[in-house]
């Protein structure tokens, strides 16, 4: 096992982890706000620490890296990431320890969204736009980034590029994985800046339209206000957010085809058609039974499109209690949480392809159930799917269906009450953020012990990277010769 490789290319990625602390340092400076120092130190910090991480190993940078560092590569930078993230929690003082500062900082870079913050409002300029970018950041990947700024981490690109993306497929829009990661981040910043503009027109000030732009197209969820998108009352406002959720959880690659001038790539995208099928199936019978709380179809329409398009994209804006509604729609919102968005796309859950999947397959098992003799293959798009392809969809639920059984239980044994718990494990599972119970969209986290902040974040880390990544670190024959 090559450490020395791993060590470099975490190194590398904390110096621009470190690079980034300077924008929220000046935005401190501008507004005078009183984290101008704590920014500093923690850009010190990591720049030093990352620096030294890359002196030592600098004789390492070109060696191939193989699928056994690719894991541990991944798996260390996020973690690493997380906890140099943290440094600015720390020391501004916002919070009381440092877990609640890791959890904040896993959370913002994981686009989970779960705060621990009751207070939003009362922290400084710099930090808020901190945790904001630390969102936007981890949206498109802290690997996909580092590969499209740094040509030298092009050895074993591919094997980084999977392990943090391991989705059932990974098209590559150019013939170098650098180029693909340089196209999506284009892609990713030209969308954010589309939907910065559109909060600015539509009524934010321009420092709540960068934050929010940052944390929705990213499907994170942060706000710089206690009562998320709420605050502003604005149904513009809120039809933008809509907009901007939806966007975020679109296979990225499809814009490539878009911006070629290629539109019926996405017309004729089976999952981006299950996707807009699913939302709109939802959002219509949510609205439908909201009218008896809302008596008005405009109303119950405009708090059904949100609430389903947040909570499915995993991004985890409110505008509503739904704590309030019926024990039907707080059912929906639940079993939506583990939807998710398009593969390759900035949101998280199980994904809506892996869900057609599932569903083709068993309608083609009571399809021969008929009709014994006959012989179905099944397709997604053009491509034929294979056994092995389709068993590692199954294996893959059942592995996030485990980890949350598991991560429940010991949620509940901390103290918890049953709907908190299970809620909250699978918010962060897939990386939603509001769950049920104590921690609804109107509530935050802090109230959870120390030790199930530390579940959580194990939960968000594993959902992030699609559990394979991180679980397989914890397999003795993962550290076997």
């Amino acid at each position: 096992m090559n450490f020395k490789t791993v060590i470099n290319i975490v190194g590398i990625i904390l110096i621009i982890i470190s690079i980034f602390m300077l924008i929220p340092l000046g935005v401190s400076i501008i507004n005078r706000s009183s984290d101008t120092l704590a920014f500093g130190l923690s850009f010190l910090i990591t720049f030093f620490s990352g620096t030294v991480m890359l002196a030592l190993t600098k004789q390492y940078r070109y060696e191939e890296l193989m699928y056994r560092e690719a894991f541990i590569t991944v798996a260390f930078a996020w973690i690493g990431v997380a906890f140099f993230g943290s440094l600015p929690y720390v020391f501004t003082g916002a919070v009381s320890s440092f877990t609640d500062a890791f959890f904040e900082s896993m959370s913002g870079f994981t686009t989970t969204g779960a705060s621990i913050f009751k207070d939003v409002e009362s922290l400084p300029a710099g930090l808020l736009f901190w945790r904001s970018m630390t969102q936007w950041i981890g949206g498109m990947g802290i690997i996909v980034f580092a590969l499209a700024v740094l040509p030298i981490i092009g050895t074993g690109g591919m094997q980084l590029f999977k392990a943090e993306v391991p989705e059932i497929s990974v098209d590559k829009l150019r013939p170098r994985i650098i180029d693909t990661a340089k196209s999506l981040w284009f892609i990713y910043i030209g969308i954010t800046t589309i939907i910065t503009f559109l909060y600015f027109i539509g009524g934010m000030d321009f420092y709540d339209a960068i934050c929010h732009a940052f944390t929705t197209i990213s499907t994170g969820g942060f706000s710089t206000k206690n009562s998320s998108i709420a605050f502003f009352n604005n149904p513009a406002i809120e039809y933008i957010a809509c907009l901007g959720m939806f966007l975020g959880a679109i296979n990225f690659s499809l814009y490539f085809y878009l911006i070629n001038r290629k539109p019926q790539k996405i017309l004729k995208n089976a999952e981006f058609r299950f996707y807009f099928f699913v939302v709109l199936v939802v959002v219509s019978f949510l609205t439908i039974h909201l009218y008896y709380y809302y008596h008005s179809i405009s109303e119950s329409f405009r708090y059904s499109i949100f609430q389903v398009l947040s909570i499915m994209t995993t991004t985890g804006y409110a505008t509503a209690d739904y704590l309030k509604w019926s024990s039907f729609a707080q059912l929906v919102i639940l079993l939506i949480m583990f939807l998710g968005g398009m593969i390759g796309s900035t949101a998280g859950g199980l994904k809506q392809v892996r869900i057609y999947l599932m569903l083709k397959q068993i309608y083609r098992e009571f399809y021969q159930l008929i009709h014994p003799r006959a012989v179905i293959a099944l397709k997604l798009d053009d491509k034929f799917l294979t056994k092995e392809t389709l068993g590692s969809i199954w294996g893959f639920v059942f592995l996030a269906l485990f980890v949350c059984a598991i991560s429940s239980i010991a949620m509940t044994a901390t103290g918890l009450d049953l709907i908190t718990a299970v809620s909250t494990v699978v918010s962060a599972m897939n990386n939603v953020g509001p769950a049920l119970g104590e921690a609804g969209p109107t509530s935050n986290y802090f109230s959870i012990p120390p030790v199930g902040k530390w579940i959580l974040i194990f939960c968000m880390l594993a959902g992030r990277l699609e559990y394979y990544t991180v679980l397989i670190l914890l397999t003795p024959a993962f550290w076997k010769r």
